[in-house]
């Protein structure tokens, strides 16, 4: 009950603080909002000030022209409250920026201090301006008037008209709810603070640089200014708004709240201890059980009454109980697991020694199969059976190369590609796959790299992963794709083992099913390890995904907890170069009558060798025959010309490269074609002669012929299929 409550309160306190900091914000974005209104408020105000005054001064200029620049007219229009109005400074000054008349209705202003600001002012050949007389801030406008045409000659002298800002800001307070501040060079002459925070606040304008906010008496505020003028002393119009009229409110809901946690806590204790004295008596009998089974007591009487979860858990104990007493039968089946783990520990070098064999068997399998297809009538009885022989090669054929997959022997023709391209390809694949009840997405990583894959194997992974996401989320969910340029640093390469510092493309999938724990994280890429339901999976899938991202050069990582879905992100290494285009294939093969000149076919498999020939003859092709490398040296002496070299690359006397490089020399146009079911463990990057093609066992009559014509009909670029072949 302690436990309840002390989660119970830490979840209340949190949604609290996650409250407060979401008002905070709220309220902190209203109050600059109100800032800047106040702000163009003020600027507003002064505008009009500015514009009242300039009339003024247009006023005085004609009457100081009229009586010939007389500095008594100053004096005049000063007692004269008609022309003085909203004026609180009048001056006089004559061409030669020398004060001759000045008249101030407010505290006095010394002659040399106007002098100095209106030198400086005509210096810098302002017409507005602050003048600030040592006790009040002063806006004024200058205009200057002339004895004729408005030339520097005739100039005769310049009136300043101002307005004085009160030192309590008064107007200014009364349109606006936020606090105002006028500064003169470092110092507050004029502000609608209290005199006790004006002081604290010039105190802290003073001591160290600008800051947004400001706590004054125990008050914050959020400050902003605006420059009126600027150089040695600037003139600027501050804003302040305070915080705590908003937080106030949001201090009472807090209150609120907090009382309401509390009763929420209170009342949770209560019904915790009246449901936990029903299940404690049952519970104490259940531990007594317990003991006295760690006491190798197995008759011990166990009592279950009722059908709640103790009960259920009581019922459960006693089938464990019996259970155990077949301890020497539990302990044979964990030895037979540990041996079936030790076995899968060497599927992947199995499945590469026994490959090559495996997939001529297949080839000479599936081969027959289609030519006995072809040969049959749809209605003769043994179309069936053939069907089935071509249904269960095509299984073996897959279980092949998921197991090479995972073993990284599977045979991979790299290209440089685009993911979103593939991705967006696949997308509508995808939403097939994927039920109505899960919600797809894809989302697509802007100016994406290039990575080089076989495209074929990037599509498996993406499907394999899809499935799993879609079976992990058997109530429905959100499935997302995802693809993004990724720069992975020393200290991200160490969270990911055995991920490597480096730029890479990272394609992720991520679902919203039922996750997993780490024990079954541990054993997910293990072949034939699977959590579905017998019958539903084979295990075989996330193996295959492990071994492709591997043989890419790539990383895969998983992130997973129960209930909280899970996420596999592959890592693939970015390249520098351009996405090849995709040739186009052939559906069929082109009729015979076309296909002149001879094909070498040199395979140490008899019964390969064979069906090979016989596809190549169907398709109106020459062909020649050899079962090594030293036979087919021999042949070719005597043989007219040969176009097409169809080799495997596991041979006995000489390797199928060797071979080819031999006929080449001599062969200029000769197009030379690899067999092979499986990765080589001998390859090495100089192996395979350039502009070479790849054709994987097994294989069918289209593919092989479709194979042999792209060679004859189609310029490759010059590169090495050492460099091609994963």
């Amino acid at each position: 009950m302690l436990s309840l409550a002390v989660v119970t309160t830490g979840l209340t306190w949190a949604t609290l603080l996650i409250v407060r900091r979401t008002a905070e914000g709220r309220v902190q974005r209203e109050i600059r909002e109100e800032s800047q209104n106040a702000m163009m408020t003020f600027q507003v105000l002064q505008h009009g000030h500015g514009v009242a005054l300039l009339r003024k001064a247009d006023l005085l200029a004609s009457l100081v022209t009229m009586r010939n620049g007389d500095p008594a007219a100053i004096d005049d229009v000063g007692k004269d409250p008609w022309h003085s109005d909203e004026c609180d400074l009048l001056v006089l000054a004559d061409a030669g920026g020398r004060i001759v008349a000045l008249h101030t209705t407010m505290d006095e202003f010394p002659m040399a201090t106007a002098q100095e600001a209106l030198g400086h002012a005509l210096k810098e050949r302002n017409s507005t301006g602050w003048w600030y007389s040592g006790t009040r801030l002063y806006q004024v406008v200058l205009k200057p008037f002339y004895g004729g045409t408005p030339t520097k000659s005739n100039l005769l002298g310049t009136v300043i008209v101002g307005r004085g800002i009160d030192p309590e800001a008064t107007e200014l307070r009364r349109v606006s709810s936020s606090h105002v501040a006028f500064r003169f060079g470092n110092d507050i002459v004029a502000s609608t603070l209290p005199l006790f925070k004006g002081q604290q606040f010039a105190a802290q304008l003073g001591a160290g640089p600008w800051k947004e906010q400001v706590t004054l008496d125990g008050e914050r505020f959020f400050v902003s200014a605006i420059e009126l003028t600027t150089g040695a002393k600037p003139v600027s119009i501050i804003v302040l708004k305070s915080y705590n009229d908003a937080l106030a409110y949001l201090e009472k809901q807090n209150q609120l709240l907090g009382g309401l946690g509390i009763l929420a806590v209170l009342t949770g204790g209560v019904l915790v201890f009246v449901i936990s004295d029903r299940f404690t008596r049952p519970l104490a009998r259940l531990a007594a059980a317990v003991q006295a089974l760690e006491k190798a007591d197995f008759s011990y009487p166990v009592m279950a009454e009722g059908s709640d979860e103790v009960a259920q858990v009581t019922r459960a104990f006693d089938r464990m109980r019996k259970t155990l007493k077949n301890d020497e039968a539990q302990k044979h089946q964990l030895e037979e697991q540990l041996r079936q783990a030790q076995k899968m520990e060497a599927v992947g070098r199995l499945a590469g020694g026994v490959a090559h064999d495996f997939n001529n068997l297949l080839t000479i399998i599936k081969g027959h199969g289609d030519l006995i297809l072809e040969k049959l009538h749809t209605s003769d009885p043994l179309q069936r059976n053939a069907n089935q022989i071509e249904k269960a090669a095509n299984r073996a054929v897959s279980l092949t190369r998921q197991l090479l997959a995972f073993s990284r022997m599977q045979v991979l023709e790299p290209k440089v590609l685009d993911l979103n391209a593939l991705v967006a390809e696949m997308c509508s694949l995808l939403q097939r796959l994927v039920r109505e009840d899960i919600s797809f997405t894809f989302k697509a990583g802007e100016s994406l790299g290039r990575v080089k894959a076989d495209p074929g194997q990037i599509e498996q992974v993406i499907m394999n992963l899809t499935v799993n996401a879609c079976d992990a989320m058997p109530t429905g969910g959100k499935l997302i794709v995802e693809t993004r340029n990724v720069s992975v640093d020393e200290e991200m390469a160490k969270t990911r083992t055995p991920l490597l510092a480096g730029d890479y493309i990272r394609l992720s999938v991520e679902d919203t099913g039922h996750g997993m724990d780490a024990a079954t994280k541990e054993r997910i890429f293990e072949p034939f390890f699977t959590t579905k339901e017998l019958g539903k999976g084979t295990g075989l899938g996330l193996a295959t995904v492990y071994g492709v991202v591997k043989q890419s050069g790539g990383c895969i990582w998983v992130e997973s907890e129960p209930g909280k879905g899970t996420r596999f992100e592959v890592f693939l290494p970015a390249v520098e170069e351009q996405a090849e285009d995709q040739p186009s294939q052939e559906s069929a093969p082109k009729n015979g009558a076309q296909n002149t000149g001879a094909v070498l076919i040199v395979e140490d498999e008899e019964a390969v060798r064979e069906l090979a020939a016989e596809f190549m003859k169907s398709a109106g092709y020459t062909v020649l025959t050899a079962r090594d490398g030293m036979e087919a040296l021999e042949v070719a002496k005597s043989a007219g010309p040969i176009r097409v070299l169809v080799t495997d690359i596991v041979m006995p006397n000489m390797r199928g490269p060797e071979l080819a490089k031999l006929l080449k020399a001599s062969r200029k146009n000769l197009k030379v074609i690899y067999m092979s079911g499986y990765l080589e463990f001998h390859k090495t990057d100089d192996e395979f002669l350039e502009g070479s093609y790849f054709l994987q066992k097994p294989f069918s009559r289209n593919t092989l012929v479709s194979k042999v014509d792209e060679a004859l009909k189609q310029k490759r670029m010059a590169r090495s299929t050492a460099h091609q072949l994963v």
